[in-house]
């Protein structure tokens, strides 16, 4: 099998986990490519950063299109997010490959037991959120939790996504599910709207210090996006639970598999 062919089937797999699990999906995409490509994890963070920046810009243009990002929130936890991105990738640079792979395992870990016991928003907020929105203006109370938790959650975003080369939807979905009264549909569309802005923050930082690989990148980053629509249709066909804990497995496979890899070449 050529390495463009793998190449081309690692972006569909990709796109299709994405389009079924959500953003937090495209975590995959790094060990996937260490796996199977056999480059390191600075080399294949900008290549997953690239695809998730053209799979996310795509699903945020397409909330805005339909009025349901609440932009000023995602504003805030992009700025932070962006911010941090750059502080990611200079602790990239200068920790030890070995600590920056078992620390994407970690974090692999604690999305696959987030996804398995992800329970509805409204079992989440048993005391009422910090983020309201006023229902005579439609818009949202800042008070000064809402904007500390919102911020945070975006600098931890941006800072892991220079750092592993993710996103953060990890991080922001079950923030803004936590703080915010936004049905799952604003949150959704909000999130695409920061990993968009971040995820471009944090590639850009990567072409500035690193060399990207194109042959790599591009093809990735197309099969990404056809494999996110396809996979699109079949999301009102299977159970959210059985997606997310199928999910939870593979990604726990994926984490296991990273630290043999890390310990074993």
């Amino acid at each position: 099998m050529t390495p463009d062919f793998i190449t081309i089937g690692l972006g569909f797999f990709v796109g299709f986990i994405l389009a079924l699990t959500g953003a937090g999906g495209a975590i995959l995409s790094i060990p996937l490519l260490v796996f199977f490509l056999h480059i390191d994890i600075t080399q294949a963070a900008p290549i997953g950063l690239f695809a998730l920046m053209l799979s996310t810009c795509i699903g945020a243009l397409l909330g805005l299109k339909a009025g349901i990002v609440r932009y000023k929130a995602a504003g805030l936890m992009a700025f932070l997010g962006v911010c941090m991105a750059p502080v990611g990738v200079w602790l990239g640079h200068y920790l030890p490959r070995n600590i920056v792979g078992i620390l994407f395992a970690f974090v692999l870990v604690y999305v696959a037991w987030r996804a398995w016991n992800s329970a509805p928003t409204e079992l989440l907020n048993t005391e009422p959120a910090p983020c309201q929105i006023n229902p005579a203006t439609s818009k949202l109370f800042w008070t000064a939790p809402c904007t500390a938790r919102l911020g945070s959650a975006g600098s931890l975003a941006g800072l892991l996504s220079g750092l592993l080369g993710v996103g953060g939807g990890f991080v922001i979905v079950p923030a803004l599910r936590k703080v915010s009264s936004f049905d799952m549909q604003t949150i959704i569309a909000t999130s695409l709207a920061v990993i968009a802005l971040v995820s471009a923050s944090g590639f850009l930082t990567y072409a500035l210090h690193y060399s990207v690989d194109w042959k790599i990148a591009l093809p990735f980053g197309a099969s990404t996006l056809v494999g996110m629509l396809v996979g699109r249709q079949f999301t009102a066909k299977i159970p959210p639970r059985n997606n997310r804990r199928a999910f939870a497995v593979l990604a726990v496979t994926v984490a296991i598999g990273l630290i043999i890899k890390l310990f074993t070449t």
